[in-house]
């Protein structure tokens, strides 16, 4: 993965409130494609969605947000920068989030959600074991492909933050438990016993996470055609079937 750069400097504090209430420019930028609404109330007093200024709500923040993170790095993109793709004031920024962490967090945990969100499905966790990895691997796809941009950021962390590393973490722990569940088809002898599972766990995590750095949504190749295309090549191998 493109390493994410470090050494930026630290986010400038809130400007004064009588900056606070300056015009949004008329020909702000296009924001980044939205990718549906993120839960979760960000830290602070206020609770819920935080509109700020017109024409941008939060959803719209972290989208940009995310998009800038993934060009320039968590760490080299302060609240300047973001503003200057925004189109907005930086003061304007924190009607809607605290912080820059807070939208890292709320970015993070929009991909983690979905990932977690297939392995706590019922059908992960019931049949043949086999078919509940097959399962996960194509709901991990779906999210991957639905949430780009932030499954991209999540796979660019360095672990510089305590939020980066308790996300780390989360995704660690989703590591794990698809293994088991290559574990569990092996031993069942659904999948093939002759290579180490540890390696076939790291070749499978390579393949499908690889996708990020190619796949682009509204391209030639569908999202569900893209989850057919991985799983043939998983579970089929690339050899032609011989009668």
């Amino acid at each position: 993965m493109p390493a994410v750069s470090s050494g930026s400097p630290a986010d400038p504090a809130p400007v004064p409130a009588a900056e606070a209430g300056a015009a949004v420019p008329a020909a702000a930028p296009e924001p980044a494609a939205a990718v549906g609404p993120v839960s979760g109330p960000v830290s602070g007093p206020a609770s819920g969605p935080r509109r700020g200024r017109p024409g941008y709500d939060q959803q719209t923040v972290l989208n940009v947000a995310v998009d800038v993170f993934n060009r320039h790095g968590y760490e080299a993109t302060s609240m300047g920068i973001l503003a200057e793709n925004l189109g907005i004031t930086k003061s304007a920024i924190y009607h809607h989030v605290p912080s820059k962490g807070d939208l890292l967090r709320l970015a993070l945990d929009h991909a983690l959600d979905g990932l977690e969100a297939v392995l706590d499905d019922p059908r992960a966790s019931s049949g043949a074991a086999d078919a509940r990895l097959e399962f996960v691997l194509r709901g991990t796809i779906e999210v991957l492909t639905e949430r780009l941009p932030f499954v991209t950021l999540l796979l660019r962390l360095r672990g510089n933050t305590e939020i980066e590393r308790s996300a780390l973490a989360r995704r660690r722990e989703f590591d794990h438990r698809v293994a088991d569940l290559v574990d569990a088809a092996r031993r069942e002898g659904s999948v093939r016993s002759d290579i180490d599972p540890r390696t076939t766990t790291r070749l499978l995590f390579g393949t499908i996470n690889s996708i990020v750095e190619w796949y682009r949504p509204g391209g030639p190749l569908p999202a569900q055609k893209l989850a057919d295309n991985v799983m043939t090549m998983v579970f089929d191998g690339l050899h032609t079937r011989r009668a």
